[in-house]
């Protein structure tokens, strides 16, 4: 029989204890092997919640799938803040660039549904608004309108 755990971990920072050591222990499997392996697939999100799928086979094998972040945990990264605006149509707390927007679209793409770099970065940038971030210096409805107008096809024009 199979096994699947799946749980929120510290990027990079996973330990044996909860939520990943008690789940783990009852299966019989190397906790420690586990742990190492899931800090070494996740350290590029230090210091994010990375959502980890543990698969654990009757000859106690297991195989990690690691997911993406939350994009607006992404951003917040990029841009280089703890928190969202407290009032997010009121305050501005930082300003994504296109590369950055493009960034997060690539490391997402496994998570999304659009099937183009240039609608890949119109989610990214639909989820700048709750947390008040600016695109470009524009806001997040300017935005996807200069985009829908083509105003950064030269960047948005590589393949996805």
């Amino acid at each position: 029989m199979v096994s699947v755990l799946e749980a929120l971990v510290a990027g990079g920072a996973a330990t044996p204890g909860p939520p990943l050591g008690p789940s783990l222990g009852p299966l019989g499997v190397n906790v420690k092997a586990i742990i190492d392996e899931i800090n070494k697939q996740t350290a590029a999100f230090k210091g994010m919640q990375v959502p980890v799928k543990i698969i654990v086979d009757d000859k106690k094998q297991f195989k990690i799938e690691i997911g993406t972040p939350p994009t607006s945990a992404l951003i917040k990264k990029e841009i280089g803040v703890e928190t969202g605006a407290g009032k997010p149509n009121e305050q501005t707390i930082g300003n994504l660039t296109v590369k950055q927007a493009i960034k997060i679209a690539r490391m997402k793409k496994t998570d999304t549904l659009a099937k183009s770099l240039k609608n890949a970065v119109k989610e990214v940038v639909g989820s700048c608004l709750p947390l008040g971030v600016t695109f470009e210096g524009l806001k997040t409805k300017e935005a996807i309108i200069a985009i829908n107008n083509g105003k950064f096809d030269s960047d948005l024009s590589e393949s996805f």
